[in-house]
C-alpha cells in the first residue's frame, strides 16, 4: 500500500499552484505588451493593416488604369496623322 506523504501533497499543491500563478502573469505581460506595442505604433502615425490593404488595392487599380491608358496612347500615335483641310478665312470689313 502507499502512504500518503503530507509533506510531499502540500508540495504538490504549491508546484501546482504556481505553475497557476506563473500562466495568469504570463497572460498579463502579454497583454501588458501588446498594449504597449499598440499605443507606440498610434504614436507614430503607422497604418493598420486594413488601411495598407486599402491603399495598395487603389494603386494596384490606378495602375492598371494606366496601362490601359498608355496602350490608348500607343495605338493613337502609331496611327497616320490625318491632316484637316483649313477652312477658307473669311476677311472682315
Amino acid at each position: 500500500m502507499q502512504t500518503r506523504n503530507k509533506v510531499l501533497d502540500d508540495i504538490s499543491h504549491l508546484f501546482t499552484n504556481a505553475m497557476g500563478v506563473a500562466q495568469g502573469a504570463k497572460d498579463e505581460a502579454n497583454t501588458a505588451m501588446k498594449s504597449w506595442v499598440d499605443r507606440w505604433m498610434a504614436d507614430r502615425d503607422f497604418v493598420s493593416r486594413e488601411e495598407f490593404d486599402a491603399v495598395r488595392a487603389m494603386a494596384q487599380k490606378a495602375r492598371e488604369e494606366n496601362e490601359a491608358l498608355k496602350a490608348r496612347l500607343d495605338a493613337l500615335e502609331s496611327k497616320p496623322a490625318v491632316k484637316k483641310k483649313a477652312a477658307p478665312r473669311s476677311k472682315k470689313a
